[in-house]
Formats: structure tokens, sequence, C-alpha cells
């Protein structure tokens, strides 16, 4: 991943808890001082706006890209053609690199960059780690043998909080909180 910050992924099978874990990490690690960035994988048709909206109306008129600003945000929508998923380097190139220090990335699962992978054994899912060398820890709610990796409570935010940072403090060859 050519990107001027670091991007770490969350890779599990659907409905281990990337968003619940994500949901509660974001707010810690912005705690600590990190601005973070975040590309969600979606596997299908997906809405971020809503039906008698002006927004939503002029998107489905037939603009291919619409624009939505306030004084507090602002939101870019943009129909495509695509066969298949985005290219994860092409969407990471969308963020501003100037506003964030980390980008998190949930799910692109096939896509080979460095990830954190969620487990929940009673799910009855195969580990993804052997398989996967671009994972480098392992956040369960289970103890598991993850072999020399790391293993992580995937239910204290704080502990994988821990672990991102000192993580994110390698790439970046400086200490943050």
């Amino acid at each position: 991943m050519s990107h001027p910050k670091p991007v770490l992924g969350f890779a599990a099978f659907s409905g281990t808890g990337k968003t619940t874990l994500l949901k509660q990490l974001i707010p810690s690690l912005a705690d600590r001082g990190i601005r973070v960035g975040v590309i969600k994988h979606a596997h299908h048709n997906f809405d971020i706006d809503k039906p008698d909206k002006d927004s939503y109306e002029l998107r489905k008129a037939g603009a291919r890209q619409l624009l939505v600003a306030s004084g507090k945000r602002w939101a870019l929508m943009t129909e495509t053609d695509l066969d298949g998923d985005p290219q994860l380097e092409s969407l990471i190139g969308r963020l501003d690199p100037d506003s964030i220090d980390l980008v998190l990335v949930e799910g692109f699962k096939h896509v080979p960059f460095t990830r954190i992978e969620l487990h929940r054994p009673a799910l009855g899912h195969p580990l993804l780690y052997p398989e996967d060398h671009n994972i480098i820890a392992v956040a369960t709610d289970s103890p598991i043998d993850t072999g020399t990796l790391p293993l992580l409570d995937l239910n204290n935010v704080e502990a994988v909080s821990d672990f991102v940072l000192a993580w994110l403090n390698k790439q970046t060859d400086k200490t943050v909180a």
C-alpha cells in the first residue's frame, strides 16, 4: 500500500464484530490524539442518502458525482460502472492525508495489506492467519493458539488500542500518545 499514512485493516467473517470493535477503537485512538480515517467494504449496493432528500433525488436524477456540504462536514457520492469491488489503493488515495494520522480498513480481506484478524471460535469459522501472512495479530474472545502472533482480547478495546498505537509508532518512527 503506497499511502503517506499507515494503513491497518481488520479482517474477519461477517458477524464477528469488526464494526463493533471499530466503533469503540476509534474514540479510544482519538482520545490519544490519533486522527483516524476509515474505509469500510460493503458487499452490496448501498445508499448513504435517504429518499425524499434533495441530494438523493439529484443523484437518482443522474448526477455521476454529488457533493453535499455544510459548515460541519461534506460528503462526495460517486456513481461507478464497476463490475467488481473498487481497488482499495484507489480508495485510500481519495483520503486527505493532511487530516488523518492512520487509515483503518474494515474488510478487503483478499487484498494484501497489514491487518488484525478478529475471530470468535463460537461462530465456527476457520482462522484466517495461517493462510494470510499479512495478519500481525489475532483479536479473539476465547483463548486460542495463534502461534507466534500476538493474541489480543477482542473485548478489551484499550488493549487493542495499545497494540494499534505500538504498531503505529513503529510505522512512523515517532511516539504518539
